[in-house]
């Protein structure tokens, strides 16, 4: 992966950078995906980063414990 650097205005990142921290992501993400799709990225690849970027800033959970059965419980009848 290459590095870029950017001007921007100090303004301008000091909001994104504080939208990213509430959307649990970073503006090197954000970025990243935006050029991509200027780029014209591939649809799958795109759809691929997406779900992995949406899967790091889940906050989902099985629960405090975590799975507390098992397979054998899962399937009793």
């Amino acid at each position: 992966m290459a590095n870029l650097t950017l001007a921007i205005d100090d303004d301008v990142l000091k909001r994104a950078r504080l939208k990213a921290v509430r959307e649990s992501t970073s503006v090197n993400a954000v970025v990243r995906e935006q050029l991509a799709r200027y780029a014209g990225e591939d649809g799958a690849e795109a759809a691929r980063r997406r779900l992995l970027d949406r899967a790091r800033r889940s906050t989902a959970a099985s629960g405090p414990g975590g799975r507390t059965w098992t397979r054998d419980e899962l399937y009793e009848s």
